[in-house]
């Protein structure tokens, strides 16, 4: 949030132990956009304290009995809200310094409106996340010591973001990591401990949850406002600075409506359907405005045809405006949109409602139809100006007769000199609009070129051949579109794949701790088959091999191999490390999915819900089931190559929750005592 003004380059990538991640700008760098964005992190403390006062206050009030009290507690609040109104206020100024966030090359034209960055307090993954591996994974956390200060150090680089397409990625690459933390380590029956708390962008409340959906809902909107500012400081006196802005504006609209349609339950007031349907439209406006800019960049020729393109892309803007307006002043976004932003889009609305005007007055009053002239075009482009003639006016006769073209085009002056005039007075209700210098210099211009032309053909019977000038027609020839988020172009490694395959190991599945099996192999036959693709699994397991006797059952993940790590081994991998052992005795870890109604999915190793059973106490009742199994009477051997037609006689009741993998699992036979629900499928959590 820190940058300087001048263009920064993409950072270098920082490498810490095996993962990769860009860095964030200094956030001690004392640059414009910086110190804007301090003065927001102080209002925001300076809003959550006087909203803690006014809650004070009114708990008073409340429960005061005393009518003196009372009355104190109501001086007390009306001073808390007066305060918070004028905190409010003081943050709608910093929404629309605009002047920051523009280019610095040349002098920027009519303004555009950039989003700042959501602010956050600090998180500390670091313990609730130890304690869930440990206890859901069975691994020693220490071992992840490096990527859990990966992740801190990734999101702590996400507060002060480089505006930037290094930035946008940054902060893409953190919301997918994200994606991969929740399916690690947020099970969807379970609070993890963490608090993340966000400041909503206009009105500065903080905002907290104990799961990751505000976290990532505020990665998405600080992606759209990083666009934003990519757009705003777009180099707009160049084709190319152009281009770019409509690109950037067009993808800010993509990722906001994207957190709109994804996230739609955000307790920010900022990130509510109704207020991100505004922004949207406020992206898309200032888009097409961008367009408008791009066609006339090159100079606006005084020529027909030329006249009428801009004319009608100019309506297109004043159109767009006009509804963002309108969906500005609806409840109950009225409430906390900026003024400022809803004055500024009245008046672009009217300011280019009045350029419409007056390319259309100039193309009549400028132009007579020629001998020789294209009639058939010039006609065809005229009736296609308006939906409707005026009344006793047809686009051919029209074109022909100097005195109607005259009148028409001073009709279309008036009506261009009475927006630039309802412009002018908008911006000066506004005092922010008021100090917007380039803004008042832009619509004085303006103004003043339709007044001139007026006069240059008023006349003093004016007022006896008034003609209503219709409303131009609004048309583009490159309508501004959302781009939704391509995340997909954003390479990003998961820090704690050493866990596993996600699809297996992740938060929403259990399965006991790893189980030492020691066997050897007979002749080269190991009693057991192998299936899937990491985690490799085993299949039609002999119950009278080694392996078997040894605890191992049908289904079982194999997660390491005399100490190799297994879980990301395919079948002809874990194959070939097996036979490279020989006859020698070998030691194999597996583990077992358990049902997801397990008494153990609420279990964590610091704490229990309920029955005060430790982590070690779990264990250790786990391996007392396993030895009584070891004891179980074997009535009779089978031959490996016999044991093909009753293998489902043996099988282990933990394998029915088993998801299919590789070849198809036979019919199981045996009843069990009780009923085993089915695993969850993975699955977001919203």
């Amino acid at each position: 949030m820190t940058d300087a003004l001048l263009p920064a380059g993409p950072q270098a990538l920082e490498k810490k132990g095996n993962s990769y991640f860009r860095k964030g700008c200094n956030p001690l760098a004392q640059t414009g956009r910086s110190k804007l964005q301090n003065q927001r992190a102080a209002l925001n403390q300076q809003i959550l304290k006087a909203v803690r006062m006014r809650t004070g206050a009114e708990n008073l009030l409340k429960a005061a009995t005393n009518q003196r009290v009372r009355e104190q507690a109501r001086l007390e609040l009306s001073f808390v809200n007066s305060d918070l109104q004028m905190l409010k206020e003081e943050l709608e100024g910093l929404n629309i310094s605009v002047g920051v966030y523009q280019s610095t090359e040349e002098a920027f034209p009519i303004p555009l409106i950039p989003l700042g960055l959501k602010e956050t307090k600090d998180v500390d993954f670091s313990v609730v996340l130890k304690d869930f591996i440990l206890e859901h994974y069975s691994e020693d956390s220490y071992l992840y010591e490096d990527e859990i200060a990966d992740l801190t150090d990734l999101r702590q680089a996400c507060r002060t973001p480089s505006r930037d397409q290094a930035g946008v990625e940054l902060l893409m690459s953190y919301f997918i990591q994200l994606g991969f933390v929740e399916n690690r380590f947020f099970p969807p029956t379970r609070q993890m401990g963490i608090l993340f708390t966000w400041y909503d962008s206009f009105t500065g409340v903080p905002v907290s949850q104990w799961n990751l959906l505000l976290e990532k809902a505020s990665v998405l909107f600080n992606i759209g406002a990083i666009y934003t500012q990519i757009g705003t400081r777009c180099h707009r006196q160049a084709q190319a600075g152009l281009e770019s802005a409509v690109d950037a504006f067009q993808r800010a609209a993509g990722v906001l409506n994207y957190l709109k349609e994804t996230f739609t339950h955000t307790p920010s007031y900022d990130m509510s359907p109704a207020m991100l349907s505004v922004l949207v439209k406020m992206m898309l406006a200032q888009a097409q405005e961008s367009v408008f800019e791009k066609i006339s960049l090159p100079g606006i020729q005084n020529e027909f045809f030329m006249l009428v393109k801009v004319s009608q892309e100019a309506a297109k803007v004043g159109e767009v405006y006009r509804q963002l307006h309108a969906a500005m002043s609806q409840a109950p976004v009225k409430e906390n949109v900026p003024y400022s932003w809803a004055g500024l889009a009245s008046v672009k609305a009217h300011h280019y409602g009045a350029l419409a005007h007056y390319f259309a007055a100039t193309l009549l009053i400028d132009h007579q139809l020629k001998a020789g002239a294209d009639e058939d075009h010039q006609e065809k482009c005229l009736a296609q100006l308006y939906d409707h003639m005026p009344e006793g006016l047809t686009p051919l006769a029209t074109l022909k007769n100097g005195r109607q073209r005259r009148q028409l085009g001073k009709s279309h002056l008036r009506k261009a000199i009475a927006h630039h005039e309802e412009a002018v007075r908008e911006a000066s209700l506004c005092k922010k609009l008021r100090s917007l210098e380039v803004l008042q210099e832009v619509l004085s211009a303006a103004h003043q070129r339709a007044r001139v032309k007026y006069s240059q053909h008023q006349e003093d019977d004016d007022f006896l051949d008034l003609i209503e000038a219709p409303d131009v027609v609004s048309k583009t020839e490159q309508e501004a579109e959302i781009i939704p988020p391509q995340f997909s172009k954003v390479t990003v490694t998961d820090f704690f794949q050493k866990l596993g395959p996600l699809s297996v190991f992740s938060a929403n599945k259990r399965w006991t701790p790893p189980r030492s099996i020691h066997f050897i192999t007979e002749e080269g036959d190991m009693g057991f088959t192998l299936r899937g693709n990491a985690p490799v699994q085993v299949h039609f397991l002999d119950p009278y091999c080694s392996a078997a006797l040894a605890g191992a059952k049908e289904g079982d993940y194999i997660v390491s191999i005399q100490g190799v790590d297994c879980k990301w081994l395919t079948v002809s991998e874990v194959m070939k490390l097996l036979k490279s052992f020989g006859e020698d005795d070998i030691e194999m870890k597996v583990v077992s999915l358990l049902d997801s109604t397990s008494s153990m999915h609420n279990k964590c190793a610091t704490y229990s819900v309920g029955m005060q059973k430790t982590y070690s106490m779990i264990c250790l009742a786990m391996g007392d089931d396993e030895k009584t199994d070891k004891t179980k009477k074997i009535s009779k051997k089978l031959s490996f190559l016999s044991w093909g037609t009753n293998k489902n006689r043996q099988k282990s009741a933990s394998t029915l929750c088993l998801p299919s993998v590789g070849v198809g699992r036979p019919p199981v036979k045996k009843k069990l005592p009780s009923p085993f629900s089915l695993l969850n499928s993975d699955s977001s959590l919203y």
